[in-house]
């Protein structure tokens, strides 16, 4: 999914109906408050972003992208030229930098190549949904927010998260977290998805992980948005 953040609604017409003619899912904010709730909040995979924003300037919206979502390709479009801008924006975390009036057919290379790019690199980061785990540091978000787990329960969600969507069992689950067999008698498994969920857990959504009566428990990457 793409996010467009542009404050001037014909560009942005212009570029959903663009970008969804290449094959990409759309999303839009025009305002920098709403647009910073959206990257942060929603699974997207590049932002296109206006410097010139209202309500929070682009180059802010950039900088709480880069501490939430380093991962995150930003490429911006501005009608500033001058090079000192350029070369700030790209300090700052830009991936690529688009001046106004743009090509479209440019821009939608821009962003294949900036796409392709991040499925060639060695991932580092299981996301699911608004869930981010990075590998290399141990750190967990979700929306944006620091998730304190311990190593084990660390260890837990990343082997839920990288088997979202499917239905482990507790048997699984023991043997690829813990390295135990089976014992019927233990309740350690439960016991972990219950911290987890505690959490992962906010006000206003319940952790991503559903039990599944008899069977085990399931990371639902839907539920996590």
């Amino acid at each position: 999914m793409i996010l467009v953040i542009e404050d001037e609604p014909g560009i942005v017409d212009f570029l959903h109906r663009g970008l969804s003619s290449y094959g990409y899912e759309v999303l839009s904010a025009l305002d920098g408050l709403s647009g910073t709730d959206k990257a942060l909040d929603e699974s997207v995979d590049l932002v296109v972003l206006d410097l010139m924003l209202p309500g929070r300037s682009g180059m802010e919206v950039l900088a709480a992208i880069r501490a939430s979502k380093p991962m995150l390709p930003v490429i911006a479009l501005t009608a500033r030229t001058d090079v000192d801008d350029r070369v700030a924006g790209l300090d700052a975390g830009l991936v690529d930098y688009l001046a106004k009036p743009f090509s479209l057919r440019e821009l939608a290379a821009r962003i294949r190549a900036q796409l392709r790019a991040a499925l060639e690199a060695p991932s580092t980061m299981i996301i699911g949904g608004d869930v981010e785990l990075d590998l290399i540091t141990r750190q967990v978000r979700r929306r944006g927010q620091a998730v304190r787990l311990s190593s084990t329960e660390f260890e837990l969600l990343s082997y839920l998260m990288r088997n979202h969507n499917r239905v482990l069992t507790r048997e699984q689950i023991l043997r690829a977290v813990w390295g135990y067999d089976y014992d019927p008698g233990t309740n350690v498994v439960d016991v972990y998805i219950g911290y987890l969920r505690r959490k992962l857990r906010r006000p206003d959504s319940p952790a991503p992980i559903v039990t599944v009566r008899t069977v085990g428990y399931r990371f639902d990457a839907d539920a996590a948005r």
